[in-house]
């Protein structure tokens, strides 16, 4: 449920490939059987594209990835996580808008 560009996060690699990455990092926490989920995977993967070489993208599936979803307190999904310099800097809960997703984002690349 990934595009070429996105990466797939799990507890055994996210401090590897966010916590201790220095650039900016959008993680979208998310299940299979979550329809908002469902709705904005086609964004995350268009997003992944057009942000490549600004930010990695990367995704956490909730239900396999437990460990990482209660260590940053994700109570709902899709919650998105913005990550610069290892450290949480934003957070957007539910479901957004491409255009949404972009004003954020372009605030930290």
């Amino acid at each position: 449920m990934a595009g070429d560009k996105v990466l797939t996060l799990t507890d055994a690699n996210f401090g590897e490939q966010v916590e201790n990455y220095e650039g900016v990092v959008l993680v979208d926490f998310w299940a299979s059987w979550c329809g908002p989920c469902r709705m904005i995977a086609p964004v995350i993967d268009e997003l992944a594209v057009e942000y490549d070489g600004k930010m990695k993208i990367g995704k956490v599936n909730v239900d396999e990835n437990r460990a990482t979803a209660a260590k940053y307190g994700v109570m709902s999904i899709p919650t998105l996580l913005v990550f610069k310099g290892g450290k949480e800097v934003d957070r957007l809960v539910g479901f957004r808008p491409k255009e949404d997703l972009k004003k954020e984002l372009d605030k930290y690349v």
